[in-house]
Order: C-alpha cells, then sequence, then structure tokens
C-alpha cells in the first residue's frame, strides 16, 4: 500500500512477537535499534504488560541482546498511569497489579489505598487474589470507578496460556455490571499518550506489530502508518479476514531496518 505520508521521523514498536520471542532476541531486531539510535529517531518500545517497571523491561531486553534504555519503553501501566493523572490528578486507586503498575501510579502523584478511592485499577499479576477481587468488587459497588490497564483474557507461559487481565476483568464485571475502561492496545489512547512522550506527530509516525486485532487497528485509529510483521500471533494468511490493512506487511523486523 502506497500513501503519501511524510517520511517516518519517529517509530513506535511492540515488544513481543515484534523484537523478542520467549525471552529470545529475533532476527534483526538489533540492528533495527541500532539504526533508530544511529540515525537519532525518537521511538519507544511497547508493551501491554503492566508487571514490570521499564527499568526491569530494559534489563530484561539486555540479557537478550538488545539495548533499550529504560526511557524508551512505554507500557500500558505507564499510560494508565498517564490516563489517570490527567483525568483526576492526585487522585486514589486501589490496585490490583505488580510493581509495575504501582510504581507507574505513585509517580504520576496517586495515593494507593483500599479506603474509598476514586478508582480501581486492575492491572496484569503473577497471583491473582480472590480476596483482592473481592474487596475490588466491594469498592466498585460503593461507588469508585473502574480502570483497566488492557483487555487481554490471556498471557503466554512455558505451559500454556494463562488468564490475563481481560478475563479477571470480565469476572469483576459479571459481579458488578460496571465495565472497565481499557487502556492498553487496542484503544488508540495508549499510542497518543506514547506519541505525546517522544512529541511524535501522527503523519510522520509509524507503529510496527505482530497483531492486527491491537496493535494494527489501534496504529490506524492512532492516525500511524502502520507495519505487521508475521513473527508473532499474525499469519499472512490472516490479514485478509480483517475489514483494515496496515500500510505493509513485512516477514519480521529485519525488514524493517532499511526504512529507517
Amino acid at each position: 500500500m502506497t500513501t503519501d505520508r511524510r517520511e517516518a521521523e519517529c517509530w513506535l514498536t511492540d515488544m513481543d512477537g515484534v523484537l523478542v520471542h520467549e525471552g529470545q532476541a529475533l532476527p534483526g531486531a538489533a540492528e533495527f535499534l541500532a539504526r533508530l539510535v544511529d540515525t537519532g529517531r525518537r521511538f519507544l518500545v511497547l508493551t501491554n504488560n503492566s508487571i514490570f517497571t521499564p527499568r526491569d523491561l530494559a534489563a530484561r531486553l539486555s540479557r537478550s541482546g538488545l539495548q533499550v534504555p529504560e526511557q524508551s519503553i512505554w507500557t500500558s501501566a505507564l499510560a494508565t498511569a498517564d490516563f489517570l493523572s490527567s483525568q483526576l490528578p492526585g487522585g486514589s486507586a486501589y490496585v490490583i497489579g505488580e510493581a509495575g503498575l504501582t510504581t507507574a501510579l505513585y509517580e504520576a502523584g496517586y495515593t494507593l489505598t483500599d479506603t474509598e478511592p476514586d478508582y480501581v485499577v486492575l492491572g496484569e499479576t503473577r497471583t491473582y487474589s480472590f480476596e483482592a477481587i473481592t474487596r475490588a468488587i466491594r469498592l466498585i459497588g460503593a461507588g469508585a470507578r473502574f480502570i483497566a490497564t488492557n483487555p487481554d483474557v490471556t498471557g503466554p507461559s512455558p505451559e500454556g496460556p494463562l488468564p490475563a487481565t481481560g478475563s479477571v476483568a470480565a469476572m469483576i464485571t459479571e459481579a458488578t455490571g460496571a465495565k472497565p475502561y481499557f487502556v492498553g492496545k487496542p484503544n488508540p489512547m495508549m499510542f497518543r499518550s506514547a506519541m505525546n512522550r517522544i512529541e511524535a506527530h501522527s503523519e510522520s509516525t509509524v507503529m510496527i506489530g505482530d497483531r492486527m486485532d491491537t496493535d494494527v487497528v489501534a496504529g490506524i485509529e492512532a492516525g500511524l502508518d502502520t507495519i505487521l510483521v508475521l513473527t508473532g500471533s499474525t499469519t499472512a494468511a490472516d490479514v485478509a479476514r480483517f475489514p483494515f490493512r496496515p500500510g505493509r506487511v513485512l516477514d519480521s523486523i529485519a525488514d524493517v531496518v532499511g526504512l529507517v
């Protein structure tokens, strides 16, 4: 697909399925990141995973051979904290999640409490507590607004899929009748907050992802040029099933290096 878009000045890229797979760097990922740095392009690596802080993720990427500074990582937890601080500065939240989410909210000026919070904020966690979910249901029933970092219903593990944020959110919704506002992909809000972070403009920003139903559709809705790579969950045969199309379909991130 050809477009009359401006030359790409800023780049957003998904992490899993684009740069890494099960902790291993994908071919071309290191070269792509090096090219961004060498050409002085502004960029962010995005993930819907809210468990880890950017520092944690930078260390994990480094172990796979990819050098990404922590300030170049944007998570659904950071996007959620950014959203809440713009909606209700200095508010309070009851949080179900890990350090990635609690740290982001704390640094955004939020008070974490289980007493009359403004929001219940649900994120990814390794151990969902029945007690914590019960508390969230009661707080939402008492008037707290319901926010979730991302709608993914399952997450990967070496043993197979795990229930993720979207599944637990559905349980809370069934119990309360309250649907959460999901901040992460495919909500284009996450991309807009990422672009604000690096002072990017939609007309000259490219989004690279491996999923049509999150990365590509959110990129299109945020007004970005989009590239789908086939190293993740979407195959070439899948693309035609969707009512929208990416700007380009490439085999892997290695094919993007020459476009930077």
